[in-house]
């Protein structure tokens, strides 16, 4: 489906946000969830472009086997030994003292610029992310005038699905601000797992957001944080877009 600015309100902010409310809790605490950021149009409408009109890939990593991105055709076509081979490497990683991931996502930076399917919806989302609006936006809220961009991945976490501990530290790349922007519109049980956490340096749980529909959350780079592994029974239902916004 081709989309145009003027035929849906495809990325529409929330004219009822308090932002000055907003910019003095991200600077007292480095992180911050605006909850119903969007219009619900535009939610509503971002959130059917992830559940039935994005090719979702796999991003896995497994110690210093990745990271490797398999976009939706190759995946389609992996044997079940060579899905049973990345479990594995995984999970041995993880049951040791490794870094690792395994999500489904869509590059949406990558493939605007390889033009994978020029004027898909995620396209034009990736156009609105990095337009004056929302830029102004996140500039004000995080005090950071500098940031002059942003990338974007759509995400979602299924069953068996998890970010391991990191911090986003990359001073070359200009990362500033991560973000996360929700659009898991079923209720959320904690125990379906998916939350991001932040953690101190003693490993303990200092904060979380759960994944909430039309939720964006910002958080200061570097930060110690995961994305909590989400268990077999749990629906596969965690959509968002995330990335960094960057000085350079």
């Amino acid at each position: 489906m081709k989309l145009t600015r003027t035929q849906t309100p495809l990325f529409e902010l929330n004219p009822e946000l308090r932002r000055s409310d907003l910019a003095a809790s991200f600077a007292a605490h480095g992180r911050l969830q605006v909850r119903d950021v969007l219009t619900e149009p535009t939610a509503r409408t971002i959130h059917r472009i992830l559940e039935r009109e994005t090719p979702w890939g796999l991003a896995w990593q497994a110690a210093g086997d990745g990271p490797h991105n398999i976009r939706s055709e190759r995946l389609r076509a992996l044997a079940p030994q060579e899905r049973q081979a990345i479990g594995a490497k995984i999970g041995a990683a993880m049951g040791g003292s490794d870094y690792a991931f395994a999500y489904s996502q869509y590059p949406m930076l990558d493939a605007y610029l390889q033009k994978w399917s020029e004027g898909s919806p995620q396209d034009l989302l990736l156009e609105h992310i990095n337009d004056a609006p929302f830029l102004d936006f996140i500039r004000q809220v995080t005090g950071i005038p500098e940031l002059i961009k942003a990338d974007a991945q759509a995400t979602l976490y299924g069953p068996t699905q998890f970010l391991s501990v990191h911090d986003d530290s990359d001073a070359a790349e200009g990362r500033r601000v991560a973000y996360v922007l929700n659009f898991c519109a079923v209720d959320w049980r904690p125990d379906w797992g998916g939350y991001l956490n932040f953690f101190d340096e003693g490993g303990d749980v200092i904060a979380g957001f759960a994944p909430r529909f039309n939720a964006l959350n910002l958080f200061r780079v570097p930060q110690r944080h995961n994305v909590g592994y989400v268990p077999p029974f749990a629906p596969a239902a965690r959509f968002a877009i995330t990335g960094w916004f960057r000085d350079r």
